[in-house]
């Protein structure tokens, strides 16, 4: 499929990239209340620490959700959907009509990436990495690390927690060591229900079509009843 699709393909858009991110993160640790403004499209204001850390993102069998693709550098904000029924999900960003389309899949055991559009972008394979489902993806959110309580300065506020997961290479003790972060995740959960998401920034080799290696995915609404899970006719059904 060449080698932007091959990358494409283990560190996609969306659910590959997170997949990547969770699975290779390091344990969780406790973290100190944050201070500041966090940058993102709802901005994020801190809020005091209340409690001791909360269980960490897990997400549901089933769900459905609404809202949107944001690429900044590119100026490109797109419609998105994010659903999950009986175990399976599926993310969609854009359409036909729209400069980005893609869609992401946890379908029968095996992950799927099909880019139908994308500035400057050729090829258009589906991906299939089999082996990998719900569970995997929820074991890999075990070791995400709490970052803190905060809140979405949306229409209507979010009171979320904050978690972020990440890969940095080499794998090298505490020092003076030369490392890359490889990959890195920031994820706003609902502050009262860990497997309702707002709010993902992804940043790094998932995102690779994407001159600034950012993309955001911004929640409207997220509901906890079986959505519509619907693999393309592009990509080869499980074996």
């Amino acid at each position: 499929m060449g080698s932007k699709g091959t990358r494409r393909t283990v560190t996609s858009a969306a659910l590959a990239g997170v997949a990547a991110l969770v699975l290779a993160a390091p344990p969780p640790v406790a973290a100190a209340p944050r201070t500041g403004t966090a940058p993102s499209f709802g901005t994020v204001a801190a809020r005091q620490e209340v409690s001791p850390t909360p269980p960490p993102p897990r997400l549901p069998r089933d769900f459905r959700g609404k809202g949107k693709w944001i690429v900044r550098d590119l100026d490109i904000t797109v419609p998105f959907t994010w659903e999950g029924r009986d175990g399976d999900s599926q993310m969609t960003a854009g359409g036909p009509q729209y400069p980005i389309w893609f869609t992401n899949l946890i379908y029968r055991d095996t992950l799927y990436t099909l880019t139908y559009k994308w500035p400057g972008l050729n090829e258009h394979p589906c991906s299939r990495i089999p082996g990998f489902n719900l569970e995997a993806l929820n074991q890999g959110f075990e070791n995400a690390r709490f970052v803190g309580r905060e809140t979405l300065r949306r229409t209507p506020r979010r009171h979320v927690n904050h978690w972020r997961v990440g890969v940095v290479l080499p794998k090298l003790p505490p020092g003076k060591y030369p490392r890359l972060p490889f990959a890195l995740g920031d994820i706003y959960v609902d502050e009262d229900n860990r497997g309702t998401f707002w709010q993902v920034l992804q940043f790094g080799v998932q995102n690779l079509y994407d001159p600034e290696l950012d993309e955001w995915l911004v929640m409207d609404t997220f509901e906890h009843r079986p959505g519509t899970v619907t693999l393309p006719q592009l990509c080869e059904p499980p074996q």
